[in-house]
């Protein structure tokens, strides 16, 4: 049997912040999947298995899934419209600052 949210919980969970920590682990030269990452939610919650993949419109953040009948399913996602746009936008953000850092990685390395 489910018990009825306590409105204090949901309250508070609505105005916390969320702290959201990207790693990108690996890029990729080919391919549809540009990278692939794990993100880490308030030091509390960690998800593996991340990749920022290339679309029609630009890349895009595709959670973990798993293959059913009716197709693809995420296994994990953002409930809320505003921590979808948050969590993505920190997953792209964390892309394209690894993706700036590989031209100042290769300049260091010619010059030692």
């Amino acid at each position: 049997m489910k018990q009825a949210p306590d409105p204090t919980l949901t309250s508070q969970r609505e105005t916390l912040p969320m702290q959201v920590d990207v790693k990108i682990h690996s890029l990729h030269a080919s391919g549809p999947v540009l990278a692939d990452a794990s993100v880490n939610l308030n030091g509390c919650f960690a998800i593996r298995g991340v990749k920022v993949v290339e679309g029609s419109n630009g890349p895009f953040v595709s959670m973990p899934s798993y293959k059913g009948r009716d197709g693809y399913k995420d296994i994990c996602f953002p409930c809320t419209k505003e921590f979808h746009q948050q969590f993505h936008q920190a997953v792209l953000d964390a892309y394209q600052q690894t993706l700036a850092q590989i031209p100042q990685r290769q300049q260091e390395g010619q010059s030692q």
